[in-house]
């Protein structure tokens, strides 16, 4: 796809090549977990992480491939009948069999859902499954760098899905950075200072920010969503080029129709 396609379609994810944004069949071809049979895959950073994850889900569904979605952290606990908020492998398996997905948790206060006990993620990785992970929290802001204990990323996890929300760009480190004190540091700036396509493609090569926590041998990739307009495709090419420079190839650029972590 060029960049000069309709930005009315969602949801889009594009790749890179030729110099040019072009678009690819699936978010799950571009991840490259085609042929994977049970790949564990978790999202970090902002702006887009549970949009990821939930096109994801819907795209093994569609190829009639059961795939499961947890967290580490926190997520919302959506109102839908594939979300289970108790560590049931009956249950589990029964809304498998019903719709192709489960998300599994238990409850959290506010809404959320939270991680499963270690034994039964040990039931999960028996089921050889296709597992999808939010293993970061963001307050649904377009950007992050990491705290101490952050990201929570287990060890099992073969490919890492680094999240931005282009909307950062131009916006003040105070008001689209969660954690804005630490991004400030990092990208040596004051957090009144403005978010420039440098700092993203800064923070996404660096390992104190989007790749803190990467198990060795995982596959890294960056995901530069809300590319819903032309400028915003413009700074996600920049981006690319930038971290393609830095020997990070596997970049993303997708438009989900909506917003949040």
């Amino acid at each position: 796809m060029s960049s000069m396609a309709p930005v009315n379609r969602y949801p889009m994810v594009c790749g890179v090549r030729d110099g040019r944004l072009r678009e690819v069949h699936s978010l799950r071809s571009a991840v490259g977990l085609c042929g994977i049979p049970s790949p564990v895959i978790s999202a970090v950073g902002a702006g887009g992480k549970t949009s990821s994850i939930r096109c994801l889900a819907q795209e093994y569904v569609e190829r009639a491939q059961r795939v499961i979605v947890l967290t580490t952290t926190h997520m919302t606990a959506e109102d839908r009948p594939w979300f289970l908020l108790e560590p049931s492998e009956e249950k589990m398996r029964e809304l498998l069999a019903a719709y192709g997905q489960a998300w599994v948790g238990t409850p959290a206060p506010g809404g959320k859902m939270q991680g499963v006990p270690c034994e039964f993620l040990e039931i999960i990785w028996k089921m050889g499954l296709p597992v999808l992970i939010e293993a970061d929290g963001a307050r649904r802001l377009p950007l992050k760098v990491p705290g101490e204990q952050e990201p929570v990323i287990l060890p099992e996890t073969t490919h890492v899905l680094s999240v931005y929300g282009l909307d950062a760009v131009g916006g003040k480190i105070g008001d689209v950075c969660f954690r804005p004190e630490r991004a400030a540091a990092l990208l040596n700036k004051n957090i009144t200072e403005q978010i420039t396509v440098e700092d993203v493609a800064f923070l996404a090569a660096s390992e104190q920010a989007g790749r803190k926590g990467c198990p060795k041998g995982a596959v890294y990739t960056v995901i530069l969503n809300k590319a819903d307009d032309l400028r915003r495709r413009g700074y996600a090419l920049e981006i690319c080029n930038m971290l393609k420079e830095e020997g990070i190839e596997n970049t993303i650029v997708t438009c989900f129709g909506e917003s949040g972590g």
